[in-house]
């Protein structure tokens, strides 16, 4: 029933297993691609005709996470897969960029491929099997595709070794994360982020993914020999050569004119009038004819743009190869944001602001890895009044997407760890005005507004877009292309970093790759761009700004051991959200202990800071606190001198003098400062108020008398009395016998009684009694609230 054919190739110490016969075998194309337990199946179909009036490649590329892929089902309200993430949406343009250049020109059916994930080990990435799958996909179909392509990822150790499709933690713990796709003669695409390394390191990394590419290349040329349809019929191209020298002799002049011209808006406009000129001379033509001379304007456009680079060395604005346009940089451009900048190149401008959070205005992430949290975040708008254009203004693409992806990827290695500042940082890139590499600009400007806003930055990040003009063995780098320049050249270079090392680099080509001279050119170009950009942003703003702004919040971290969690958080969460609710501060915990405390008040995280501090604390004796009377009662009043740690100050110990009644002297609520005298076994503690000072708070000298001897002296232990009237020694009672129990009874201890007397729980304080032991009569003045007991009581 099933025509299977594999094909399995070793891969970084993995097996690659390419399969093809077993599913999906009504498309024109489709492969099973396996690379440990991650599976993805790549479909691809073709239109069989054109659409009439067709004169662009319409090839469409969409790569999709099943999330039972991973034994997981979507999070939140809707619980089947939706909208592209970004992740798929950055995957679908890595799987894109380098094939739609291996289609041939004047191909313009219909072309759409599907990858989807159905297995993903947590271990090997699907987007390179996913790109692995397309390539075999598109190989096989029989769709005039000039393929194959191989791809890799690859790590870059601290111990400065290559690692071929790094796990997950490898490149966490590593220095690079480059991804890279060629063919087995030439580099198509690189997207990577790296951690400051220098020119050469990023060049030996796009040669070790090449040369392991390859053999993939190989391999899928094996599954195509076993397995490949038929290939398409395609209509010999149609000589165009009489018709571009038409259109040549017509308007050459006027578009080498054009292009002399240093605005971008005059030069629309003299290129407009030039190609009404082409419309009205071949007005009269079939419509065939109409499409195939549009499409020949482009042509001596490009002619006369890449000659005039090639041979004078002269570009469309007059600039020299090498040289970048006019900068000028400002930050503090917006008074309510957290941090901004204004960043202008030319004709290139972007309004990039920063904004700092909390933890709980951090990312939600729900994807095969399962929930994450993101604490920066960069978005990108491009509206269409940047270009001069009317056009569509709304949600972002896939363009904008992949520009913010870029630059977030430039700026990442730079930011602190969250330990060093622990705030979520969102940047906003909107562009103002574009003529080429405003995703560049976006780093140039989100580096000065993060700055700015006082994130402490490693170092200054800028960026640069390199261009490429490729005639045969010729070829010529261009620093900071224009528009024209990467729509007429044949790639699109661009490298981030800072002085010390490149953060990011990306390329997309247009011709059938580039070589390693090509590259080893472009970045050592670009380096030299760099440093020219960050000495003009240096101008702005030299180093971070030592406070945040006055609008932005503040955070405080601060520790407390793990056992003390639950206090902090308390019962139900009842704990925490009083502190917030009294205090107005957010307090975030993790489970390690960390507490980060934030408000735009200090004074309001001080107040959490130290509610937090009193719940963890442990009570110090001879401590001075200041606290609340929480309630009164006849022997003393509770005071909560530590947030839920109360103590009681004992009558006796309010003032020096005699205190008749407690409610003359305090009332609840009223603010006290008093004293920790005692913590005894049983966690019981005693205050005092005589001690301190209650409007300064200093510690008082005890100038309290000593309390007077008992008469009759030492009462001696308690376990031997003496012969006490028949009630002493064993406790015998005339007449009685011993105690049941057969022994003496242990009483167990004493209560406790405070200075000068016992606190008896809730009976309230001793009756006074007269010296001889009655009831019939005031205690001496200089007695405390109660006398003790004679000998004989």
């Amino acid at each position: 029933m099933f025509d299977i054919k594999t094909v399995e190739i070793d891969l970084g110490g993995k097996t690659l297993k390419l399969e093809t016969g077993r599913v999906a075998r009504q498309a024109d194309g489709a492969v099973l691609a396996t690379l440990g337990e991650t599976v993805v199946l790549c479909a691809v179909t073709a239109a069989k005709s054109v659409k009439p009036g067709q004169d662009f490649f319409p090839l469409t590329v969409h790569y999709q996470e099943k999330f039972s892929a991973a034994g997981r089902i979507p999070g939140g309200f809707f619980k089947r897969e939706r909208g592209a993430t970004e992740k798929e949406t950055l995957t679908s343009r890595l799987i894109d960029r380098p094939i739609r250049p291996l289609f041939p020109e004047g191909f313009y059916n219909e072309v759409l491929v599907i990858a989807q994930v159905l297995s993903y080990d947590g271990e090997n990435e699907p987007d390179i099997v996913a790109m692995i799958a397309a390539s075999a996909a598109l190989t096989i179909s029989g769709v005039p595709f000039m393929g194959p392509i191989g791809c890799a990822r690859v790590g870059f150790s601290e111990e400065g070794e290559y690692i071929l499709n790094p796990t997950q933690q490898q490149v966490a713990d590593g220095k690079l994360d480059l991804v890279m796709a060629g063919t087995p003669n030439a580099v198509m695409m690189v997207e990577s982020e790296a951690k400051e390394l220098s020119e050469e390191q990023m060049l030996g990394a796009v040669m070790f993914g090449h040369e392991a590419s390859r053999k993939i290349c190989d391999a899928i040329i094996s599954l195509a020999e076993k397995a490949a349809n038929d290939p398409w019929e395609l209509a010999p191209a149609a000589d165009k050569t009489a018709i571009k020298a038409k259109i040549k002799e017509l308007i050459g002049a006027d578009v080498d004119a054009a292009y002399r011209m240093t605005g971008k808006s005059d030069r629309s406009n003299a290129l407009t009038v030039a190609r009404d000129k082409v419309k009205e001379a071949f007005a009269e033509s079939d419509p065939q004819e109409q499409l195939v001379a549009a499409k020949l304007v482009k042509a001596v456009e490009a002619d006369i743009v890449r000659g005039a680079i090639l041979k004078e060395g002269r570009r469309i604005d007059g600039r020299d190869t090498k040289t970048v346009r006019p900068i000028e940089s400002m930050v503090g451009f917006l008074p309510r944001t957290h941090g901004s900048a204004l960043f202008t190149r030319g004709e290139t401008q972007a309004i990039v602001t920063t904004t700092l959070g909390t933890k709980d205005a951090e990312q939600m992430i729900d994807g095969l890895e399962g929930l994450s949290y993101q604490r920066f975040m960069l978005h990108y708008n491009f509206p269409p009044y940047s270009v001069g254009e009317v056009g569509r203004f709304g949600a972002p693409g896939r363009r904008e997407v992949g520009h913010g992806k870029l630059a977030w990827r430039a700026l990442h290695p730079m930011l602190p760890s969250n330990e060093e500042f622990p705030y979520t940082i969102r940047v906003l890139s909107d562009i103002t005005e574009s003529n080429g590499s405003s995703s560049m600009a976006t780093v140039c400007g989100g580096s000065l507004a993060m700055m700015d806003a006082g994130v402490p930055l490693k170092r200054p990040v800028a960026g640069i877009a390199m261009g490429l003009i490729l005639e045969g063995q010729d070829f010529a780098v261009i620093s900071d292309i224009l528009g024209d320049e990467d729509h007429l050249g044949d790639m699109d270079f661009k490298v981030a970093g800072t002085s010390e090392g490149v953060t990011a680099l990306q390329m997309d080509i247009k011709v059938a790759g580039i070589t390693e001279e090509i590259m080893k050119v472009a970045l050592a170009q670009a380096k030299d761009g760099r440093a020219h950009i960050l000495g003009k942003m240096a101008e702005a703003l030299g180093e971070v700004r030592g406070e945040l702004s006055a609008h932005a919040p503040r955070i405080e971290t601060m520790s407390i051991p793990k056992d003390k969690i639950r206090e902090v958080i308390g019962t139900g969460g009842k704990v925490i959200r009083e502190i917030v609710a009294e205090t107005g501060a957010k307090v975030d915990i993790d489970d390690e202990g960390t507490i980060k405390i934030s408000s735009s008040d200090v004074n309001q995280i001080e107040a959490a800071r130290k509610w937090i501090q009193g719940i963890v604390q442990e009570p110090e004796v001879g401590t001075i606190y200041t606290g609340k009377v929480a309630s009164i009662v006849d022997f003393g009043a509770f005071v909560t001198f530590m947030p839920g740690k109360d103590g009681l100050v004992h009558v006796s110990e309010i003032k020096n003098e005699r205190v008749e009644n407690v409610r003359d002297i305090l009332s609840e609520g009223q603010e006290v400062k008093v004293k920790l005298l005692e913590v005894d076994q049983r966690g019981k503690v005693r205050l005092s108020m005589r001690l301190v000072d209650q409007e300064t708070g200093a510690e008082l000298e005890d100038t309290r008398p000593p309390r007077e001897p008992r008469e009759g002296g030492d009462r001696g232990p308690r376990g031997d009395r003496g012969d006490r009237g028949g009630r002493g020694g064993d406790r015998h009672r005339e007449g009685r016998g011993p105690r049941r129990d057969g022994g003496d009874r242990d009483r167990g201890p004493r209560r406790e009684r405070g200075e000068g007397g016992a606190d008896r729980g809730d009976r309230g304080p001793r009756r006074e009694r007269s010296e001889s032991g009655n009831d019939d009569g005031p205690a001496p003045e200089f007695a405390p609230a109660f006398l003790t007991r004679n000998d004989d009581e």
